[in-house]
């Protein structure tokens, strides 16, 4: 019966190959930023309404998230098991869809029409959830205080990447606005009335500089001052910045983030300048993958000719910090990654590129075709009687 219905699936995949493949071009020719993706949004619910699934957005009070529904309903029968595709659609600042989430949204999409046209069969409830702000502001973090996974028995999304690798082990990531205000003044007549804020961050980063030779291996801090003062004959009042501080599991990250904190405090203090630090969205946690649908999935993507053997270092993707670990905590979950190909690595101006173009509409049938066999399997295996 699987494989009747995994080609069934297949069969409905390649039907609406046009509508996808449009999808992720008119995403990635207009990239917007996270909380600000109201064309993105509006255009995946949409593709999603006009193939049958119940459409709620704004979603759980966010208003570029949303929850697209096929089956269940008061009218259904009592479902055994609940699918959950995550669709991401933000982009990065300067760099565009230069993460492929116009591949991500599109994928999910697929993947949920496909899985819908056997799902009655199955008494399966297909859900799609929209997810903004994945990109530093943890727009699934957001949701899942809201309740929005609370009903899902399996979540799973695949990403791209310039290969192919099958578990996410992503970073645990705190992510910070620093602020340091100082005192304004005239730097060649008065320079002793002013409290030099850039001061302030050249310590703190020096300190930090200092301190990662005793950080482990694994431990990341990194970050871009975004303010740095006016006019070079008047010592800067205030300097800005964003920092992520990155490390292998939540318990980890919260040490390391105490130690990374009196960076900021040592350039505070040495300065004279008031530090303000203020969370950008919650906490990213570690992965907690599904061992037995990531296998599945990882079957299902070879039967479509993908391969895993790829390098270590370029697969080294599969390490970067991402929301969906947040989920993971709540609900089986997976997170692979799928390869475009190319010379360029995620977030490089070059990926961006790659994410439209043969090869990335290959990668997105194949993973829309692998999603929906994946979810089947796990259905399959797991519905409740």
């Amino acid at each position: 019966m699987s494989d009747e219905l995994k080609l069934r699936i297949a069969a409905r995949r390649e039907s609406i190959d046009a509508e996808l493949i449009g999808l992720s071009e008119a995403l990635h020719a207009d990239p917007e930023l996270g909380w600000e993706e109201h064309r993105s949004s509006a255009r995946v619910a949409g593709l999603l309404a006009r193939h049958g699934f119940a459409v709620e957005q704004p979603y759980l009070g966010l208003a570029t998230a949303f929850r697209a529904v096929f089956g269940g309903g008061l009218a259904a029968p009592e479902p055994r098991f609940t699918v959950g595709f995550l669709a991401e659609y933000d982009a990065l600042p300067g760099l565009g869809h230069a993460c492929g989430h116009n591949l991500i949204a599109a994928m999910s999409a697929g993947a949920a029409i496909a899985l819908a046209t056997v799902a009655a069969d199955l008494g399966i409830v297909v859900e799609v959830i929209g997810t903004p702000a994945e990109e530093g502001y943890g727009g699934k973090i957001e949701l899942l205080e809201r309740g929005a996974f609370a009903e899902l028995d399996f979540a799973l999304m695949a990403h791209p990447a310039p290969v192919d690798v099958a578990e996410a082990e992503p970073f645990a990531v705190a992510h910070w606005h620093i602020r340091y205000d100082g005192r304004a003044a005239h730097a060649a007549a008065y320079p002793e009335r002013g409290v030099n804020a850039n001061d302030a961050f050249l310590i703190a980063q020096t300190a930090i500089a200092l301190l990662r030779q005793q950080l482990p291996p694994s431990a990341r801090v990194h970050g871009v001052q975004t303010r740095g003062g006016e006019a070079p004959n008047a010592i800067p009042e205030r300097t800005e910045g964003r920092w992520y501080v990155r490390a292998e599991t939540t318990l980890e990250l919260l040490a390391l983030e105490k130690r990374v904190l009196a960076c900021f405090e040592a350039g505070a203090l040495a300065s004279g300048a008031r530090l303000t630090v203020t969370p950008e969205g919650g906490r990213y946690a570690e992965m907690r993958s599904d061992r037995e649908a990531q296998e599945l999935y990882r079957s299902n993507a070879l039967a479509l000719g993908r391969d895993f053997t790829a390098d270590p270092g370029a697969a080294a993707m599969n390490r970067a910090s991402t929301d969906m670990g947040n989920v993971s905590q709540l609900v089986d979950a997976i997170h692979p990654y799928i390869g475009v190909g190319g010379e360029a690595s995620n977030h490089q101006p070059g990926f961006a590129q790659a994410c439209v173009g043969p090869a990335a509409e290959q990668a997105l049938r194949d993973g829309a075709t692998a999603l929906a066999w994946t979810a089947l399997d796990v259905a399959i295996r797991r519905s409740r009687t």
